[in-house]
């Protein structure tokens, strides 16, 4: 049998008219057609003022950092359980990550572990929309009023998601989106930042273009910048695929609802959870498995491999990898940060393609409890 992907888009042909228009006649005097109707809608989507389709989540984090001058002997704050993509750019200007632990229910950064961090170096946090959940905006907005920090809310798997009926990426004073080739709205590759601050909105469309003012015809510098753009064919896939945004999140919520109805009577596993003022929007179901059992995630994947079912790792904590090794703080963050460490050692993403069907989801789970369940229960005999 075909193996059970673990990530996938759900494309029609309205993405392919769409895209086929672009690659016709998106060139020269109308080569940005599809970017301004593309930020136009995801803006109106949002409640944002401005948006800026870019080519990554990551691009949309490092020009963030660099509109609210971040830089050398500052420090930002991320979650400890994220993909570094979410902290690699506060590198590229030369401030230094710390990480905090994440809420044991949400999976996202705990408000508690955001203040802890806190230092006079501290001028940003980076709170993570993990897996489409969302953290308790609340309180985080709460303590970075209070100490005068920058939010740039990292929405890169949560498009749709909501807290207290407010979109995932519009709290901040940045939000950023991936449009990756995994996520529930793709454009292949692609990103998109979004903010209410017209003065950030401009100096971000100055920087990602090599430092020349927009509408330039000139070419002419006036500091040494980045291109970061889209391109006209990815625009007009992510317009194509935001105009069908409701269709795509409640498939992603019926694949969940599937896997809820299969595992959640399973004390061994633990799935998304939901609070009651959020909707989480589920990019990738999750499960983490019950640590007694002594199963890693790494064995559990494995296993599962064998029986043509993909799967991704739970993200290792940043603290635990070689590219952060070199900073004094990781180690620290190695020891207090006991969440994100469990979540690495036993969490893994089931199959949460949007092509996925009932079927497949109920073989996923029958598997799965006979690799994780079954040895268990021998072992308990």
């Amino acid at each position: 049998m075909k193996n059970i992907p673990v990530a996938g888009p759900w494309i029609t042909q309205k993405e392919i008219d769409y895209v086929t228009e672009a690659v016709s006649n998106a060139w020269y005097a109308s080569a940005n057609i599809f970017h301004e109707r593309f930020e136009r809608a995801f803006a109106e989507y949002l409640g944002t003022k401005f948006a800026i389709a870019l080519p990554s989540c990551t691009s949309a984090i490092h020009l963030s950092l660099l509109a609210f001058n971040v830089g050398q002997g500052d420090e930002v704050i991320v979650p400890d359980a994220t993909w570094i993509a979410s902290a690699a750019p506060i590198s590229y200007v030369g401030a230094t990550p710390v990480f905090a632990d994440v809420d044991p229910k949400t999976w996202c950064i705990d408000a508690k572990s955001f203040e802890q961090n806190i230092t006079k170096k501290t001028k940003a946090i980076i709170p993570v929309d993990l897996y489409g959940n969302m953290p308790d905006m609340d309180a985080i907005i709460a303590v970075a009023k209070k100490h005068n920090i920058i939010i740039i809310e990292d929405a890169a798997e949560a498009i749709g998601s909501l807290y207290k009926n407010k979109k995932a990426g519009s709290f901040g004073n940045t939000g950023v989106f991936s449009f990756h080739g995994s996520k529930t709205l793709t454009t292949g590759e692609g990103g998109m930042l979004v903010t209410n601050d017209e003065a950030i909105y401009r100096r971000v469309l100055f920087l990602r273009d090599h430092g020349r003012q927009p509408g330039d015809s000139l070419f002419w510098n006036t500091e040494v910048a980045y291109k970061y753009k889209m391109s006209s064919m990815q625009a007009a896939l992510g317009l194509a695929q935001l105009e069908r945004i409701d269709d795509l999140i409640d498939k992603k919520i019926e694949i969940f609802n599937w896997y809820k109805q299969e595992l959640l009577a399973c004390p061994e596993f633990e799935i998304n959870f939901q609070a009651s003022e959020t909707r989480n929007t589920y990019w990738m179901i999750t499960i983490v498995v019950k640590e007694s059992l002594g199963l890693s995630k790494e064995h559990v994947m494995s296993e599962l491999k064998k029986r043509h079912v993909d799967c991704r790792p739970f993200f290792y904590p940043l603290s635990s990898l070689p590219a952060y090794s070199h900073l004094s703080s990781t180690k620290v963050a190695q020891v207090k940060n006991v969440v994100s460490k469990r979540l690495g050692n036993y969490g893994i993403n089931l199959p949460s393609a949007l092509s996925l069907t009932k079927e497949q989801v109920q073989y996923v789970c029958q598997q799965l409890k006979e690799v994780v369940i079954t040895p268990s229960v021998m072992i308990a005999k």
